[in-house]
């Protein structure tokens, strides 16, 4: 299979020309013209990613991502990601498949438990049913996506029989559960014969390899099919590797350093964030740069989709704009070209 290169948002609140945070309403705009532009110079996906909390714009993805779709013509689009755990099945259901038909036949769905807790009391949800909220659903929103009529009961939400689920997809559609590295998600994708997203915001990426090998032992204990799997990692691509790592750095810190005080983890170092970029999972620099290194580890994994979050926290929309372009026109073309080379010598 020939790799695809997407890119992700969190619709992340950006500066505005004044210097100042812009409103959400703005940022929302933004992120519409990003997918325009990202659709105009060949980007496979994009994903728009679901928070509640004042540092990201987009609290309803599908709404976004119906915005883009009625401006674009290619693009695929999905989120990155859906916190189910704290949404209904149908209702994500019935929102994608809307979406799916307005886009003509483009959606994909990336589900996920969410990183961050704000949806469990905004929704009502209890944080101790974190687990077995999550498994539940996704049962049942697997079903949905594969069964006309669907009977499923458990102990989170009322039981559905023989229940039909409107607008249906008809052709289908690509259903992906983000994995942040541990074996139980591996197997729960297996299980539920979906696609798996692996979610490597740090460190070497070549430590998920056995991730990507246990998914594999598993499908084939099961009889399964094989899956695409697809990588999602943070990044900023420049003209040069130096104007890079300088238009990054200030908003990389303000996102981590805030996010930290929250967790508890000690201010982010200037050694640190270049350790990511070299070594890590921080694809930043030239376009040159940022394609070897999402080539070595498309090759490294054995994965045949690599998104690139390319908004992370409030760096201004005209170099979020810039990188778009550069990711679209130079880096896309040079990963494939890489990635081919690779598997030829690797024969």
């Amino acid at each position: 299979m020939q790799v695809e290169l997407g890119l992700d948002t969190f619709g992340d609140t950006t500066l505005g020309p004044d210097g100042r945070l812009q409103h959400h309403e703005v940022v929302l705009r933004e992120v519409v013209e990003q997918g325009v532009l990202a659709d105009q110079v060949g980007i496979h996906f994009l994903g728009v990613g679901e928070h509640h909390r004042a540092d990201f714009s987009v609290s309803a993805p599908e709404i976004v991502l119906a915005a883009i779709a009625a401006r674009t013509e290619r693009i695929r689009l999905g989120s990155a990601v859906t916190v189910l755990s704290s949404d209904d099945p149908v209702r994500v259901f019935q929102r994608f498949s809307t979406l799916n038909a307005i886009s003509g036949g483009r959606a994909e769905v990336i589900l996920g438990r969410g990183s961050f807790t704000e949806s469990f009391p905004l929704f009502g949800y209890a944080l101790e049913d974190y687990e077995q909220l999550f498994e539940e659903k996704l049962d049942l929103f697997a079903r949905l996506v594969r069964e006309e009529e669907v009977t499923w009961s458990g102990e989170t939400r009322a039981p559905l029989d023989r229940a039909r689920v409107y607008p249906s997809l008809g052709d289908g559609m690509q259903v992906w559960v983000g994995v942040g590295g541990s074996p139980e998600s591996v197997i729960r994708v297996v299980r539920q014969d979906l696609q798996m997203m692996l979610a490597i915001i740090g460190g070497d990426p070549r430590r998920f390899k056995p991730y990507v090998d246990l998914y594999h032992r598993a499908v084939a204990q099961v009889g399964g099919v094989v899956r695409p799997i697809g990588v999602h990692s943070p990044g900023h691509v420049a003209e040069t590797d130096e104007a890079a790592a300088e238009q990054l750095w200030p908003h990389y810190k303000a996102m981590f350093d805030r996010i930290g005080a929250e967790r508890g983890w000690p201010p982010v170092t200037a050694d640190r964030f270049m350790g990511e970029i070299t070594q890590g999972s921080l694809y930043v620099g030239s376009p040159e740069t940022v394609a070897r290194k999402i080539a070595a580890t498309v090759t490294a994994l054995g994965v045949t989709r690599f998104d690139m979050k390319y908004s992370t926290g409030p760096m201004p929309h005209v170099h979020l704009m810039e990188s778009i372009r550069l990711y679209g026109e130079k880096v896309i073309p040079m990963v494939k070209d890489m990635v081919a080379e690779a598997r030829v010598a690797a024969q």
